[in-house]
């Protein structure tokens, strides 16, 4: 089995054991289908960091964050659902893939509070704010942002991967709009909530952003 192949079989159990979960252990349709069509989204060619790698790496975060999340299987369904509509040239991809969450749960057989707390947790990917106590929002928003602490070599792919994605975009626009992004994020009382976000993955972070941030300003007008 190649590494290819056995990413995506991984991913395939991931989506059904999640699926099974969230619906309680209640019989309905086959969940392959459906993580054929969010494996298809998550591979499109415009992407370049928001890959089915970034869907695997928030998978792997919430695995961490598990056990302070209330509804886990929720969180899960969540991170597949948060990028599934992915255009960068584009402001309203959180709020659409929510939307296809609406959609697709239902079919899949999800009842409609936890399809309203997937698609919840979805739109709240727009400001990584959670509110005070919001377990599954806390674990999906540190899961989403873990990237952020990566070693050097790591954090710079990263960077690389969504300049890439922004290919379109000329240099001084890209500089003073990724600026913008991480004074955002900086701006944060803190960037993740959860306990184990807060002790591993908060100072090294800021670290990243703050040096990416001066190297941007450096070339700014």
């Amino acid at each position: 089995m190649s590494d290819e192949t056995a990413h995506t079989h991984d991913l395939r159990i991931r989506w059904q054991e999640a699926l099974v979960a969230a619906r309680g252990g209640a019989a309905g349709p086959d969940p392959l289908p459906y993580a054929e069509n969010l494996m298809e989204r998550w591979a499109e060619p415009q992407r370049k960091y928001h890959t089915t790698t970034h869907l695997t790496a928030v998978l792997n975060g919430i695995d961490v964050l598990a056990a302070h999340a209330g509804e886990p299987e929720l969180v899960r369904l969540a991170a597949w659902f948060h990028d599934a509509v992915y255009r960068p040239d584009r402001s309203e991809n959180e709020e659409r893939s929510a939307a296809l969450a609406e959609r697709a749960l239902p079919e899949a057989g999800v009842p409609a509070g936890a399809t309203a707390e997937v698609a919840r947790l979805v739109r709240l990917t727009v400001t990584h704010d959670p509110a005070e106590g919001d377990r599954n929002g806390e674990v999906l928003c540190d899961a989403d942002l873990a990237i952020l602490a990566s070693g050097p070599k790591a954090y710079a792919h990263y960077t690389a991967e969504v300049r890439a994605e922004y290919g379109f975009v000329p240099d001084d626009l890209f500089r003073e709009g990724r600026a913008g992004v991480l004074r955002q994020l900086l701006g944060l009382p803190r960037l993740f909530r959860t306990p184990y976000g807060a002790e591993h993955w908060e100072a090294r972070a800021r670290q990243n952003l703050t040096t990416e941030l001066e190297l941007l300003e450096a070339t700014l007008p």
